[in-house]
């Protein structure tokens, strides 16, 4: 298909509504910023192989490389605006594959409020392979920040962890655990808690490379230290029963990564504000550990031992 017949036919309808994108006729969009606001910008890729399997349905494949780049604005408390799409596909991509692509866009487009801005389409002679822009705003001064993290914070996540990672597994393995596989194909971007953590959290990110791993940026940025505890950490009853069965499973739980859960710090004096937006928000906020002195992550067993982490998380290099 020409490339300007699949703009114009697949990917221009994505930016209707948005005025900005000048209907993908221009090179750029013209983005305008709400007074007393600041503009979010974050970009993820994802590659067929290696973010996903390459069967998925592509309005799966499409769902989840927005809402990873959700995941990030959600963890700076922004609220989404528009994206810019660069798509890389073999050039005999059947267009069913693209259509049921786009259809994905278009039903998060609209669940998460956000708009197709413009990007970029071109043919290659591999693997399938996509990356995204995405915008968002924030009052002026108080996006959420991974370098706010105090002495005596107490360590939250959100949701439950590990659920991704066991997903894959079991795709690998061709295990039938509905649940886990669905965390894996669809995250769910936290953007709600995002922003009510505006004010609230004083360091916070979300966890894609691995808990244990994503934990250390914080203290590295932040310039502190953290300790969590094995037991604290909330599974879900499909990731539990698998882990009982399987000890060795909690690597998952503590490297695993794409959990796109919020990990965040907040001063002990609102621990019970933390409870009463749990359940405004109907969502598990777990106390994991707190902020200490020194710059080492440390994970402690029931009995206070220190466990040894080998793998901390995903590295591309």
């Amino acid at each position: 298909m020409d490339e300007f017949v699949l703009i114009d036919k697949y990917f221009k309808p994505l930016s209707r509504g948005f005025g900005a994108a000048l209907n993908l006729t221009d090179d750029a969009a013209i983005i305008k910023v709400p007074p007393g606001s600041e503009l979010i910008i974050t970009k993820d890729a994802v590659s067929e192989g290696l973010h996903f399997i390459g069967n998925e349905n592509p309005a799966l494949i499409a769902r989840k490389l927005l809402r990873v780049n959700l995941s990030d604005l959600a963890a700076m408390g922004a609220k989404p605006l528009c994206y810019f799409l660069a798509v890389m596909l073999p050039a005999n991509t059947p267009e069913a594959w693209i259509k049921g692509f786009v259809k994905g866009l278009s039903e998060d487009q609209k669940q998460f409020h956000i708009y197709l801005a413009g990007g970029d389409t071109i043919s290659t002679h591999g693997i399938k392979s996509f990356s995204i822009t995405a915008l968002g705003t924030v009052i002026k001064g108080k996006a959420l920040k991974r370098s706010g993290a105090k002495v005596g914070d107490i360590i939250y996540v959100s949701g439950t962890l590990g659920d991704s990672a066991l997903g894959l597994l079991s795709l690998r393995a061709k295990r039938s655990n509905p649940e886990l596989i669905q965390r894996y194909l669809l995250p769910q971007p936290r953007l709600a808690l995002g922003q009510k953590l505006l004010g609230m959290a004083n360091a916070c990110m979300d966890i894609s490379d691995g808990l244990v791993q994503d934990l250390g940026h914080i203290c590295r940025a932040s310039g502190i230290g953290a300790t969590i505890y094995k037991d604290a950490l909330p599974l879900s009853k499909p990731a539990r029963k698998l882990i009982e069965k399987d000890k060795k499973l909690w690597d998952s739980v503590f490297s695993g990564g794409d959990d796109y859960e919020l990990l965040f710090t907040v001063p002990k004096a609102k621990k019970y504000a933390i409870k009463k937006l749990s359940a405004a928000l109907k969502l598990p906020l777990t106390k994991i550990g707190e902020i200490t002195k020194g710059k080492d992550v440390k994970v402690l067993d029931r009995a206070g031992k220190t466990l040894e982490i080998k793998h901390k998380g995903f590295r591309h290099f």
